[in-house]
């Protein structure tokens, strides 16, 4: 706002009407540096009109400086006189401001005149006090010296006159141990001791500048204490006297020292214990000694040294300053606190039973002491033998704790039946008040003595039990009971019997509950009866007793026949009531007579074409066939029949008794095939194709197949060698190189300019009879063969016998050379006598895939459907798996 003023005065100045009004203006001041506010520097007058209305518009105002400054200001001090006064915003400087400033003043009146003029103002220099500089010019400054310093700088006064005069430094008062430089250093004069001199000064520093004005400040010294005095004990007593088992905290003793150093001012020490400090402490700041942990005269390091002796320290610092020590000595008074104890305090002690009356049991003075140091706080006494069964026993006296039987205890009493250990108390107590006491506990047991024998609740023991019992079951129990208290532990053992010429032991006895077991089963057939000798034990006697063991008979044995297994072929023909093939079974059972056994046939029998007779009552029966066979009506369509006839004991048995008794079954297997005639033409004739295929079977208790098939292989391979070999000359010498034999080749011969492997296929037609059956005694299933050839095949529970089978077996082997294939079918003759040649149809084809030649890497077998005439009857069907 002040600059945009002076711009619009400026402007009026120049755009208006320029009168002479300031009067006195321009002009030339002076002023002395240093002025105050308010000191006048130049006045002057307004010129106005003497008109009433008219007068100042704009009052005169500085409306710039050079330099700029804002040290002078106007001020009227009449209607029309004005005045320059400073402001003391600075205050003028000769040194260091400006020297001389062209002030601009401009007025306006009513009318709108205006004037502007200049006032310049010199500044005057004028002899100025001299200053202190840095912290005495501020404050008072304080200088603190330690006692014992020597004389030396303390401290350098800054001061300076505005003039740059040369100063002179002086201290007031004279008599101090201080002085001061002309360069104004402050120097110490003496080595201060705290104790004895002054413990601060007041020093006047006062600086003169060549006019003689001056300047004074003050400067105080202050003595610091230094801890050079060693602070000492005003407590005279050195030994005290307590009782041991006084409460931690408890004050002992009051430990006081005072410290030269602060004679004047509240001693400040610090007391610590240099020796051991395990029983007491010492306040630091106050000296009280206090009991700081238990103090047990008894113990042993008291026992033997009951003074104990403390080194305390005093100290005027916690850091490290000047200490004294003092030793006191404090001696522990015993009392009588600890009551007498007993190691140990449970005492366990054994006696047999019938020990005489008077016997020394246990000497409890030999086991029990006090503590106590004192030998009138150290006796005692033991009082107040209580306890279940203290009647029993005694002490001799209560000063020697010797205990004694009074009576002698028999455990088979009825007055201490159960009774084996008895609790008693013994007090042993001081004789010095207050007469601590403790109790000892003392646990005797009555060891038992063995008197008596086991007894057997009998003398003798009979169990009758069924040959069929389970191994591992419990047939009977014996028991023996001892008359000692406390009940024997008794243990059971078979010393004798119960063996077989099959078996060492076929019995068991528990050894603790006396039960008698099997161990193996049991047969009527070969012992009725076994005798055992049967001994409980206590450990120490032993006593016998005999058990029967009676073998009740009971039916557990099956009938067995032989055959079990038999396989044969009848005509179809063949008339109603012959035996067939003259077969009969014998069957034997060893728990049953021959006329309860009873047959019939349980499976297999389609039509019941066949029976047994006799039926029942005997041991041998023979087959019989019951009714014909009738294939044309199709009543009968299974050639093949698998009897599985059951042989039962039960034929003399009542129909109650065969619910409620045991009864076992036998079974035999028959295999009958069906034979028709040969002019029969019988359309259900079934036709198959087998596949020839390798199985080996091996069990790793069969360990004499892998030796088997070992040496059959290599006697096989030999063979086969020996015959390739015996091929091979013949066919040299009987067959003709190729292309040269009747001057064609044979079948199909390929361009020599794509040769291919050549692929023999040999097909042979077989007509095998499977007419019997068995099981393999490796693997258990069953199989057929040929009762002629040998030839055998795995059985299939859902196929039945083919008379007249049919196998195509394809083999193929390479001949590079020739590149040719050779067919050969040979087929055996038909029942007819009449023999069918191939036809085109039922030649086979070989149709190896261009560039891949059939290898005899799948075994070199191929299936061959072959095509037959009606009259063959010959029906394909799948191809069993045949093992060979």
């Amino acid at each position: 706002m002040k600059s945009m003023l002076i711009l619009l005065i400026l402007l009026g100045v120049v755009s208006g009407r320029r009168t002479r009004l300031l009067k006195g203006l321009p002009a030339t001041s002076t002023v002395e540096e240093n002025a105050a506010a308010g000191v006048s520097v130049y006045t002057f007058n307004v010129t106005a009109s003497p008109l009433p209305s008219e007068g100042v518009a704009i009052l005169p105002t500085i409306v710039n400086s050079n330099p700029l400054t804002e040290a002078f200001a106007i001020e009227a001090i009449g209607d029309l006189e004005y005045r320059v006064v400073t402001t003391g915003n600075p205050v003028l400087d000769y040194e260091t401001m400006p020297r001389s400033f062209d002030l601009q003043i401009f007025v306006e009146d009513t009318a709108g005149r205006t004037d502007l003029n200049m006032l310049t103002v010199h500044v005057i220099d004028k002899n100025e006090r001299p200053v202190f500089r840095g912290n005495m010019a501020i404050q008072t400054v304080t200088i603190y010296v330690l006692e014992g310093t020597p004389p030396e700088f303390i401290y350098q006064v800054d001061a300076a006159d505005p003039e740059n005069a040369e100063l002179k430094y002086s201290l007031l008062p004279a008599s101090v141990p201080f002085l001061v430089l002309e360069s104004g250093a402050i120097f110490s004069i003496k080595e201060f001791d705290y104790e004895k001199d002054p413990h601060w000064y007041f020093l006047n520093i006062t600086i003169t500048d060549p006019n003689g004005l001056n300047s004074t400040k003050t400067v105080n010294i202050n003595i610091i204490n230094v801890n050079d005095e060693r602070p000492y004990f005003t407590t005279k007593q050195r030994i005290y006297r307590i009782p041991e088992e006084l409460s931690p905290g408890t004050v002992v003793a009051n430990i006081t020292a005072e410290d030269p150093d602060n004679e004047d001012s509240p001693s400040r020490l610090f007391y610590s214990i240099q020796s051991s400090g395990r029983y007491f402490s010492i306040n630091p700041l106050t000296g009280v000694l206090q009991v700081a942990g238990r103090i047990d005269r008894d113990a042993l390091s008291l026992r033997l040294h009951p003074n104990i002796s403390l080194v305390v320290q005093v100290e005027d610092s916690p850091s490290g300053g000047h200490a004294s020590e003092m030793e006191i000595t404090i001696i522990i008074d015993d009392i009588n606190d600890n009551p007498p104890e007993c190691n140990p305090s449970t005492f366990r002690k054994e006696t047999k039973e019938n020990m005489a009356a008077g016997t020394f049991l246990l000497g409890l003075r030999n086991y029990c002491k006090d503590i106590d140091v004192d030998p009138s706080n150290n006796r005692f006494n033991f009082t107040g033998l209580s306890g279940f069964g203290s009647n029993n026993f005694a002490l001799e006296s209560t000063g020697s704790g010797r205990l004694v039987m009074i009576e002698s205890i028999d455990l088979e009493n009825p007055a201490n039946l159960g009774v084996e250990v008895y609790s008693l108390t013994v007090r042993v107590q001081d004789t010095a008040f207050p007469n601590y006491s403790n109790m000892i506990y003392i646990y005797i047991r009555i060891k038992p003595v063995n008197e008596f024998f086991p007894v057997f609740s009998n003398l003798s023991y009979e169990f009758n039990v069924p040959e069929i019992t389970k191994v591992g079951s419990s047939i009977g129990r014996v028991n023996a009971r001892d008359k000692d208290w406390p009940p024997s532990v008794i243990t059971y053992s078979i010393v004798a019997g119960g063996g077989t010429r099959d078996y060492t032991n076929i019995f068991w006895i528990s050894p603790t509950e006396g039960d008698v077991k099997i161990l193996a089963r049991l047969d009527y057939e070969t012992t009725q009866k076994h005798i055992l000798t049967v001994q409980a034990s206590d450990q120490e006697k032993t006593t016998t007793a005999s058990v029967t063991i009676n073998v009740l008979e009971v039916n557990d044995e099956e009938p067995v026949c032989s055959p079990n297994f038999y396989s044969f072929q009848i005509p179809v023909s063949l008339a109603i009531g012959t035996n067939i093939n003259g077969f009969r079974i014998e069957c034997r059972d060893r728990d049953s007579d021959p006329r309860s056994l009873r047959y019939f046939i349980n499976e297999g029998n389609v039509n019941n074409h066949f029976t047994f007779s006799p039926s029942a009552g005997s041991n041998t029966s023979r087959l019989i066939l019951a009714s014909r066979f009738d294939y044309e009506s199709g009543l009968d369509t299974d050639w093949i029949y698998r009897l599985r006839v059951y042989i039962t004991d039960d034929n003399l048995l009542s129909a109650r008794d065969k619910i409620m008794r045991l009864i076992k079954t036998g079974t035999v297997t028959l295999s009958i095939r069906v034979i028709p005639d040969p002019t029969t033409v019988i359309a259900t004739t079934p036709g198959f194709t087998v596949v020839m295929k390798r199985e080996n079977l091996y069990s790793e208790s069969a360990w004499y197949v892998p030796f088997v098939i070992t040496l059959g292989s290599v006697l096989l391979l030999s063979l086969l060698g020996y015959l390739g070999f015996l091929l091979a000359t013949w066919a040299r010498t009987r067959c003709p190189p190729a292309g040269k034999a009747d001057g064609a080749p044979l079948i199909n011969a390929p361009e020599k300019k794509k040769p291919k492997k050549e692929v023999l296929v040999t097909m042979t037609k077989l007509n095998t009879v499977f007419d019997g059956e068995a099981r393999d005694p490796v693997t258990g299933k069953m199989y057929e063969f040929n009762t002629r050839s040998g030839a055998r095949r795995w059985k299939k529970s859902s196929e039945p016998l083919q008379p007249a089978p049919t196998v195509q077996v394809t083999s193929a082997t390479d001949n590079g050379d020739q590149g040719t294939q050779r067919i050969e079918a040979l087929s055996k003759k038909e029942p007819s006598g009449k023999r069918k040649e191939p036809t085109e149809e039922t030649k086979p084809t070989v149709k190896p895939s261009a560039g891949q030649p059939e290898t005899p890497g799948q075994d070199g077998l191929r299936l061959q459907k072959q095509r037959e005439e009606p009259e063959d009857r010959a029906l394909s069907s799948p191809a069993p798996q045949g093992r060979y």
